[in-house]
């Protein structure tokens, strides 16, 4: 899987695609309105990356506190993009 555009495709999927990144996993999870399980790919994951899709998890939750916490994990800024815009960011950054 190479572009945005496939990804979003896999959604139709009922399982994410063999060979994904946990981080994909995470996203790919989250596009299917599953936030516990994509939440579960990276809570216990300590790495900067980990802490970025972490970060945009808990802003969609509405925890902002809490996602700037892991903003600052990762060594980012709490974007000012809607929720949409930053899920396919990071999509095509970890593709």
């Amino acid at each position: 899987m190479k572009t945005l555009a496939e990804f979003k495709t896999s959604l139709n999927s009922d399982r994410p695609a063999d060979g994904l990144s946990v981080l994909l996993k995470s996203l790919w999870y989250d596009g299917k309105g599953d936030w516990h399980q994509a939440h579960a790919q990276v809570d216990h994951l300590n790495d900067k990356a980990s802490a970025w899709v972490h970060a945009y998890l808990h802003r969609k939750e509405g925890d902002i506190w809490n996602a700037d916490y892991w903003y600052s994990k990762a060594g980012k800024v709490r974007p000012n993009v809607s929720l949409a815009e930053e899920w396919e960011a990071l999509v095509v950054h970890f593709l």
